[in-house]
C-alpha cells in the first residue's frame, strides 16, 4: 500500500502513486462467500491515533545497497480482538507531501506466540494474515525527504472463510543464498538499531521478516556452505539491493514469475533478469540475497570474503522454540552438550530459534536459572537451556 506524489493534499485512504483509493468502514455489503475484500459478520473495529503512540526515530533503510531514504516506521500497540480475524483492512486520514511513500502493516500473533509476517493492506485488497488471529499489530512505515501527517487510521478486521494464507508446514524454510557483509558501523537499521562494532544481525530485502527494534521476532539461522558454523541472527535491516523481495515466500510480493527462494538481485546478476537491475533501476552488482553484520560475518561464520551460504527463515515452520537470552554477548553454539565441546556457531542475543528437542548434559547457570539441559537447534548445534527463554518447550532428543 504505497502513497505518494500529491502535493500535500490531504486525503482519506491512501493513495496508490498519486490515484486516490479507500476503503470505507462500517458500510460495506454483506459478504460474498470467501471473499477477503468484503467483511463478514462479526467484523471488528477500531482506530489507532500515531500522534498518542511512540515510534521509532527517523532512520536510513537499504543501506547496504546504498539507498538511504529517511524512513520512519511506528510500531503500534498490539489489538487483543474479541474474536479471531485474518483479514485486515485500513482507512487512513494523513497528508503524504510529494516524493514521500507511506504504507501500513499488519501482522498476527500466532496460536505458539510467534508472529505472522508483515503484511501491507492495500486500498481495495486487504491484508489476509497467514493464520486467524485473536492479537492483530500495525505498523506505519514513511519513507522520503519530507515527513507525512498521519492523524487517524481506521482498522476494521474479520475472519473470511478460506481466505488464511498456505498452512503452516514442520519444516522452515531454507535456500541457498549469496551473503554480502553489511559494515556501516554507526549507521542505523531499517528497524532503528544502531550498529555496533562486530555486531550480530541480518538484513532481507523485504520489510516482511523485519524485526522488531531489540527483537529478534524474525530470525535466520545462517551457515556456511557445508554448515560446519552457523549462527541464529535476528532480521534488523533490509537489503540488500531490493525492498519488497521476500524470495523465501511462495507467494511473493514482487517478481512472481522467479522461482521460490532465488533472490532477485541473484537471477538480475545471473541471468540478465529485468535487464540486470534491481527494482530501483540500479544495476546489480552481486547476486546478494542476505546481508551479514560485522559480528555475524566474522565471529559466528567465519568467514573472511563474500560467500554462499544456508539461510533457514526460522518463523515459516512451527514447532518448539525460545529466545536467546544473554545479558549482551551472543551465546556459544556447541558440538555437543558440554561446556568443553567445540564452539560451532552463534546464537545472537533477542534470536528467536527453532529447538529439535533437548538432552541433558553440563549443569549450567545463566539468566534463566541453573540447568543441565541443553537444546539441540540442528544437527550438531547445541546450547545451553540456562540462556533461553522458552516459548514453547521441546521434548527429548
Amino acid at each position: 500500500m504505497t502513497a505518494g506524489g500529491t502535493g500535500g493534499r490531504s486525503r482519506r485512504g491512501w493513495a496508490a502513486l498519486g490515484v486516490g483509493a479507500a476503503i470505507a468502514l462500517g458500510v460495506l455489503a454483506p459478504p460474498a462467500a470467501a471473499d477477503p475484500a468484503v467483511p463478514a459478520s462479526g467484523t471488528l473495529t477500531w482506530s489507532i491515533t500515531p500522534g498518542t503512540e511512540a515510534g521509532i526515530a527517523a532512520h536510513g533503510t537499504a543501506a547496504s545497497a546504498g539507498r538511504r531514504d529517511t524512513t520512519t516506521i511506528r510500531e503500534f500497540t498490539p489489538k487483543r480482538l474479541e474474536a479471531p480475524v485474518n483479514t485486515v483492512a485500513v482507512d487512513v486520514d494523513a497528508t503524504v507531501p510529494e516524493g514521500t511513500e507511506a504504507a501500513l502493516d499488519v501482522r498476527g500473533l500466532r496460536a505458539d506466540g510467534m508472529w505472522t509476517e508483515w503484511t501491507e493492506a492495500v486500498p481495495g485488497a486487504p491484508a489476509v494474515l497467514a493464520e486467524s488471529s485473536a492479537t492483530v499489530q500495525a505498523r506505519l512505515v514513511v519513507a522520503g525527504e519530507r515527513a507525512a501527517e498521519v492523524r487517524r487510521v481506521d482498522v476494521t478486521a474479520w475472519n473470511a472463510p478460506g481466505a488464511a494464507a498456505t498452512p503452516r508446514i514442520l519444516a522452515a524454510q531454507t535456500y541457498r543464498v549469496f551473503a554480502t557483509r553489511e559494515g556501516l558501523v554507526g549507521g542505523t537499521t531499517a528497524n532503528g538499531h544502531v550498529i555496533k562494532p562486530r555486531d550480530h544481525f541480518v538484513a532481507l530485502p523485504s520489510r516482511r521478516g523485519l524485526a522488531n527494534r531489540n527483537s529478534g521476532n524474525y530470525t535466520v539461522q545462517v551457515c556456511t556452505s557445508t554448515n560446519s558454523r552457523c549462527e541464529w541472527a535476528p532480521v534488523w535491516d533490509v537489503g540488500p539491493w531490493n525492498t519488497k523481495d521476500d524470495y523465501w515466500n511462495a507467494n511473493r510480493e514482487m517478481w512472481k514469475d522467479l522461482p521460490r527462494g532465488k533472490p532477485q538481485a541473484q537471477a538480475a546478476y545471473q541471468d540478465g533478469y529485468n535487464g540486470g537491475k534491481d527494482q530501483f533501476g540500479r544495476r546489480v552488482a552481486n547476486p546478494a540475497g542476505i546481508d551479514l553484520a560485522d559480528g555475524t560475518f566474522w565471529d559466528g561464520l567465519k568467514l573472511s570474503d563474500n560467500a554462499w551460504v544456508n539461510v533457514t527463515y526460522e518463523w515459516t515452520g512451527s514447532g518448539p522454540w525460545g529466545t536467546i537470552a544473554t545479558a549482551t554477548d551472543p551465546l556459544n553454539v556447541r558440538s555437543g552438550p558440554r561446556a568443553s565441546a567445540a564452539q560451532v556457531g552463534l546464537a545472537a542475543r533477542h534470536a528467536q530459534v527453532r529447538i529439535e528437542c533437548q538432552v541433558t548434559g553440563d549443569s549450567v547457570s545463566g539468566t534463566q536459572g541453573t540447568s543441565n539441559l541443553w537444546y539441540r537447534l540442528a544437527s550438531g548445534k547445541y546450547v545451553a537451556r540456562a540462556y533461553v527463554k522458552v516459548g514453547v518447550a521441546p521434548g527429548n532428543c
